[in-house]
């Protein structure tokens, strides 16, 4: 039978094979106590099997709250456990549920992260995924649009009027930027309610195509209940908009699908609050994890940050998050992955060197504002710091090369 297999890393005080063994229970068809119900022939379809468990390291101390008994020492490994369809089917809440859902609170555990999940291709197939992906975002902008494409945020995030969002958006296409997209904090403010905003904005995007034939992306943030998404939605379809972006973690699983669903719009995936889920080493879940869960909800671009970047993350997970986003899955488009975060022209170069591929969405938000060439200037300097990274230049002869990228090595090189 055809199974789900997901692997963590733990830490407990208990015997490995022993902590597996109630992980198992715990999240299939057991309990704290043997029942009746539970019967051989319902476990051996139903059931959580322990497919693997690898002994690393020791510690002498919990990493997280512990129950308050004397333990010398505790156990850390790997555990992979594994379920059948028949448990959940093609249901995202309840697979989480199964893969994420009490373990963490299970006594027996002072660490647990999910590392990764398995999915086969019978699984997958039950799903459409992105409907646009990478080459279907360049395609919604212009049939010669292509990788990496620049975009950037409307900065300030917030307090902007609908009319100075409009002036910054044309600014922003008349320098030939690709992409712009709301911050997630701007939903439908006072001085910038929704539909207001997107008319505003479309108006400009719609003259700009009708003089160049590029209709740049813009992702206008429809994050709210479910119905005002619904509503929100509609308003960018009737617009002549191509984007919607939602926050994830906020929206959850399933309104990101049912909106995905739809398909006339590319979802933007935008993860914030992801640190909550990943940042301490030994509770939550990996980003490999996370993003195949929202790749099979639909999401067709998704954030992973950006090398060098303001937040807590390293460089290393930033390049893993980037190739997890790149990896197959069986009838399951690859998600656009989106650097951003204190990005400027100069990480290009180091992106493009680590991972050789230019599938990207390259957002700047500052970088492109606060260039010294001003909004012009800072879109250039992207656009050509991404031409000098293919080509095989070093930073130092991008900027020899290129002027708006010497600018921007004066502006932003030195306090990186």
């Amino acid at each position: 039978m055809d199974r789900i297999e997901a692997t963590y890393y733990v830490e407990t005080p208990y015997p490995l094979a022993d902590a597996a063994a109630v992980m198992a229970g715990e999240q299939s068809s057991g309990t704290f106590v043997a029942i009746p119900g539970e019967t051989e022939e319902l476990k051996l379809q139903y059931a959580a099997r322990v497919e693997h468990v690898e002994e690393l390291e020791t510690a002498t101390a919990p990493s997280l709250s512990a129950e308050q008994l004397p333990f010398e020492k505790y156990y850390r490994g790997k555990i992979t456990l594994s379920w059948s369809f028949s448990n959940f089917g093609a249901n995202l809440p309840v697979l989480c549920s199964t893969l994420m859902g009490n373990l963490y609170e299970l006594r027996q555990f002072t660490g647990l992260k999910l590392i990764d999940i398995q999915l086969p291709d019978s699984y997958t197939q039950q799903f459409r995924g992105p409907k646009f992906g990478i080459s279907g975002t360049a395609a919604l902008i212009s049939p010669e649009a292509k990788p990496p494409l620049i975009g950037t945020i409307i900065k300030p995030s917030v307090g902007l009027s609908i009319t100075d969002t409009a002036e910054i958006v044309r600014k922003l296409v008349e320098a030939g930027i690709d992409f712009i997209k709301d911050d997630e904090l701007m939903g439908s403010a006072a001085n910038s309610p929704f539909k207001g905003r997107v008319q505003a904005v479309m108006d400009v995007l719609n003259k700009h195509q009708d003089k160049t034939g590029k209709k740049v992306m813009y992702a206008f943030n429809i994050s709210d209940e479910m119905d005002n998404m619904l509503r929100n939605y509609d308003t960018i379809v009737n617009a002549g908009g191509s984007c919607a972006m939602v926050s994830l973690y906020s929206a959850g699983l399933t309104a990101v699908k049912r909106i995905a669903d739809i398909g006339q719009l590319t979802i933007h995936g935008h993860r914030n609050g992801w640190g909550m889920l990943n940042r301490h080493p030994l509770l939550g879940v990996t980003f490999s994890a996370y993003q195949k869960l929202w790749r099979l909800a639909g999401v067709d671009q998704l954030h992973v940050n950006g090398i060098r970047n303001k937040f807590w993350e390293s460089d290393e997970s930033v390049i893993n998050s980037i190739k997890a986003c790149l990896t197959p899955m069986k009838g399951i488009l690859p998600a656009l992955p989106v650097l951003s975060s204190g990005q400027w022209g100069g990480q290009a170069i180091d992106t493009y060197k680590l991972t050789r591929t230019t599938d990207y969405l390259y957002l700047a938000g500052g970088g492109i504002m606060a260039h010294p060439g001003g909004i012009n200037g800072g879109v250039t300097a992207i656009k050509q710091a991404w031409e000098a990274a293919v080509t095989g230049l070093t930073l130092a002869e991008a900027a020899q090369k290129y002027p708006a990228v010497q600018q921007a090595v004066e502006k932003f090189g030195k306090s990186k």
